[in-house]
């Protein structure tokens, strides 16, 4: 994904035609390198603490963490300060995945801290880091998170009512790869039995 942001950021430039436009490109890609680094190292940092442990999962997410949070304005931000958002959003993803554990919210890739939370304080950022207007970045972040909510409560309700959401306790309990496909997508792990409540 670090690769890829490349183009995507990159790519937002929507110019290549003259010095000034590779000059501008150049530097959304260094900020975009930059927060990344930032993010993997800052959450690394902080995983100890707040998982107690180094983990691993934590530093590749505080990766797309620092990504995410610098998309906001890789164009308009002074490297020092794509540092600087880039680890925050490390920390803050790190934060927010120990969150929705300890609020038994199953995020299984840590999306929600990744691409939301860091989404957030990225798009806040650019008021700290670069003059934007943190009253209209706020207005974005309301408006893009109503809309969302709204288009996606209707697509998941619609998809429910037609042919339903949940799988069985039995596909619950086995894992959807070895209930629904008959493969196990983790065959280094030893399927042990649990006790479930009933």
């Amino acid at each position: 994904m670090w690769l890829g942001w490349f183009g995507f950021n990159g790519g937002s430039q929507l110019a290549l035609g003259s010095v000034l436009d590779a000059v501008a490109m150049s530097n959304v890609l260094v900020n975009t390198n930059l927060a990344a680094a930032a993010g993997v190292v800052a959450a690394l940092a902080v995983s100890r603490t707040l998982l107690g442990r180094i983990d691993l999962f934590a530093g590749l997410n505080g990766a797309i963490a620092g990504l995410v949070s610098i998309t906001a304005g890789p164009d308009i931000t002074e490297h020092w300060w794509a540092i600087i958002i880039g680890a925050i959003g490390g920390v803050i993803c790190t934060a927010a995945i120990k969150g929705l554990e300890l609020a038994k919210v199953d995020d299984v890739v840590g999306a929600i801290p990744a691409h939301l939370v860091c989404g957030i304080w990225g798009t806040l950022a650019t008021a700290i880091a670069a003059g934007a207007q943190l009253h209209i970045q706020l207005l974005g972040v309301v408006a893009v998170g109503a809309f969302v909510f709204i288009a996606s409560f209707i697509v998941w309700k619609a998809m429910d009512l037609t042919m339903g959401l949940r799988v069985s306790k039995t596909v619950e309990q086995l894992g959807q790869d070895t209930g629904e496909l008959g493969i196990e997508a983790y065959p280094e792990f030893v399927l042990m039995p649990e006790n479930f409540d009933e």
